[in-house]
């Protein structure tokens, strides 16, 4: 979760830092207004080499690419912060918890905790988030907009983590199959339990009758006509553990009685 947190950061302010590096680094070698025009943008650069750099931002060109997952970046600065997710390196460190981070965006957005800030407000509820990307999935609940999809069942989620969790239960559904019917489970222990009807396995046995059962919940529910207090008939003896068996016992005593005085 923290290493997509960190890459989803990555994603918001590469732009950003592409067209803001380039500028600055203009700025400070020369303190004067650049020579170098973007035709699509306007801006202005010193170096034809930063105009180069900026043009990725308008043509989409990612000439970097991770060698470990494929992924491609504009900058090289910017393969070398997500070169940070494969290794575990983490340089930015907070110095009020300690806790460390790969990027310097996150640990910027991680101060806010302990600022106790939160400058994102909901202009439809008021409700006020301390990220803009929590913002955006909190405007999904007037939306209701729900842009992350299965693509097993068709379900929607508001939150990819949402969907993620979701799929898990589709990996679960064809991992423990039942080799004698077929039929699916969703964990081990629900296919243990199934096996009970092929197998004929009692394993919950009555230590005061010794009937056995297959399955716990029907083993409970049996002790509990051991320990209920029975009713018991005054006119023949026999007793009852539940009241709906002795009435109707009672009615059919009286019925017995009624034909026997008739005739």
């Amino acid at each position: 979760m923290v290493l997509k947190e960190e890459n989803q950061e990555l994603n918001e302010t590469e732009e950003k830092d592409l067209d803001f590096m380039t500028s600055q680094k203009s700025a400070l070698e020369t303190g004067t207004r650049g020579s170098f025009i973007c035709q699509q943008c306007g801006k202005c650069y010193n170096q034809k080499g930063n105009l180069k750099v900026h043009m990725r931002v308008h043509t989409g060109e990612k000439p970097f690419t991770c060698q470990q997952c494929g992924r491609s970046f504009p900058r090289k600065e910017s393969l070398k912060s997500h070169i940070r997710i494969h290794t575990g390196e983490k340089p930015f460190t907070c110095d009020k918890c300690g806790k460390s981070f790969s990027h310097k965006g996150p640990l910027h957005t991680h101060m806010i905790v302990h600022a106790g800030e939160k400058p994102f407000t909901c202009k439809l509820c008021g409700i006020m988030l301390n990220r803009k990307g929590n913002l955006k999935t909190h405007m999904r609940v007037h939306t209701g907009e729900r842009p992350f999809t299965c693509d097993r069942c068709g379900k929607s989620f508001t939150r990819n983590e949402s969907l993620n969790y979701h799929m898990g239960t589709h990996l679960r559904e064809n991992s423990f199959i039942c080799h004698h019917c077929g039929i699916s489970c969703t964990n081990k222990a629900n296919l243990k339990t199934h096996m009970k009807v092929h197998t004929g396995e009692k394993p919950y046995t009555c230590l005061q009758c010794e009937k056995s059962f297959k399955y716990q919940k029907d083993l409970k529910r049996h002790l509990q006509t051991h320990s209920a207090k029975k009713t018991q008939c005054s006119e023949c003896g026999k007793r009852f553990r539940k009241s709906s068996n002795f009435k109707n016992h009672f009615c059919l005593q009286s019925g017995e009685r009624r034909v026997a005085v008739d005739s």
